[in-house]
């Protein structure tokens, strides 16, 4: 059974950071592209960060120079790393694992929370 499960989230204060992981379980991982997904309150879910399976990344523009993301293949684990949060970073963060040869097979985390306030 495939289980992609988010942890990490939390209240920050504007200008901090937090570590989200996101843990698969039940999938060939080298074979599945990770990304971190956002969804704020009244809005669409937006692309945050992505990261292939050779470990290239891809960013939102928003969050360039402030946000990392990594995997982990032995660990079967996608982080991202945030840094110097802003309240407009507030939202539900998901994890996503898509893979490459089967368009298909696509899974979602049930989400973290976020909120970055003083």
């Amino acid at each position: 059974q495939v289980q992609v499960v988010e942890s990490g989230g939390g209240l920050v204060q504007p200008g901090g950071s937090l570590r989200l992981s996101c843990a698969a379980s039940g999938i060939i991982f080298s074979g599945f592209r990770m990304g971190w997904y956002r969804q704020a309150p009244g809005k669409q879910r937006e692309l945050v960060a992505l990261i292939t399976t050779g470990g290239s990344t891809n960013y939102a523009d928003f969050v360039k120079g402030r946000f990392i993301i990594s995997r982990d293949s032995a660990k079967k684990t996608a982080d991202l790393q945030m840094n110097s949060l802003r309240p407009e970073d507030t939202a539900v963060y998901y994890c996503n694992a898509h893979n490459i040869f089967q368009a298909t097979l696509d899974y979602w985390g049930p989400g973290t929370q976020v909120t970055v306030s003083s």
